[in-house]
C-alpha cells in the first residue's frame, strides 16, 4: 500500500492527466481505505473543475518581464 504523501502526489498528477494507469489503480485502492485521502481527492477535483471553468491562464515569459520592469520603475 502507498503512503498518504505518495497518494497526494498521484492525486495531483491524475488531475492533470500525468499519472500512469498503474498509479491511478494504486490511488483508487488507497482512497478506498483512507478517509483523509478520499476527502483530499474530492476537494482536489472540485478545485481543478473550478479552475477549468474560470479559464485561468498564465502570463508568458515576456509579460512577466514587462511586469517586473514596470514594478522596478515605480519603486525607483
Amino acid at each position: 500500500m502507498i503512503s498518504c504523501d505518495k497518494a497526494a502526489v498521484i492525486c495531483n498528477k491524475a488531475q492533470y492527466d500525468e499519472a500512469t494507469f498503474y498509479e491511478k489503480v494504486k490511488l483508487k485502492f488507497h482512497i478506498l481505505i483512507c478517509k483523509a485521502c478520499s476527502v483530499h481527492s474530492k476537494k482536489n477535483s472540485v478545485l481543478t473543475s473550478l479552475c477549468d471553468k474560470a479559464k485561468l491562464s498564465n502570463l508568458s515569459e515576456k509579460e512577466k518581464e514587462e511586469m517586473k520592469n514596470k514594478l522596478k520603475e515605480t519603486v525607483s
